[in-house]
C-alpha cells in the first residue's frame, strides 16, 4: 500500500464561512465528512484536520502567506487511481466552485530506508 497526501484548497471565503457557521451547519458539515470517512474505511488512515496560519519560508526570511490549503487528510491506497477514487465524490468539492482537492503520492527516499529519521534528537 502506498500513501497519499490528500489537501483541501478553498478561497479563503470558505474558511470564513465555516468559521460563522451555526451549531446546526456546522453538525451537517461532520455528518458528511463521518459520511465520507465510512465509506472510505480502512483507507483514510488520518481524517486530517482544518489548517491555517500559514508562513512561507524562503532563503530570505519568512512572511504571512495564504496559500489556499485548508485542510489535510491521509489515505493509504494501491495506486493513485484508486486514491483518487477515493475523493473522487468528495464533498469538500461543492462547498464552493473554486474548491479543489489535490492529492500527492508520498515517494520513498531509498536512501533514508535505513536511516532513523523520526527518532528523538
Amino acid at each position: 500500500m502506498k500513501r497519499y497526501i490528500v489537501l483541501y484548497l478553498a478561497p479563503l471565503s470558505v474558511a470564513e464561512r465555516f468559521a460563522r457557521a451555526t451549531p446546526e451547519e456546522a453538525a451537517k458539515g461532520m455528518e458528511l465528512w463521518v459520511d465520507w470517512s465510512n465509506r472510505i474505511g480502512a483507507g483514510l488512515v488520518d481524517g486530517g484536520k482544518p489548517l491555517g496560519n500559514a508562513r512561507r519560508i524562503t532563503p530570505t526570511g519568512i512572511s504571512e502567506t495564504d496559500s489556499g490549503v485548508i485542510g489535510m487528510s491521509i489515505l493509504q491506497a494501491t495506486s493513485m487511481d484508486e486514491a483518487l477514487t477515493m475523493v473522487g465524490d468528495h464533498h469538500h468539492l461543492h462547498w464552493a466552485e473554486q474548491c479543489e482537492i489535490v492529492v500527492l503520492e508520498e515517494q520513498p527516499i531509498p536512501e533514508l530506508q535505513t536511516a532513523r529519521i523520526d527518532s528523538p534528537r
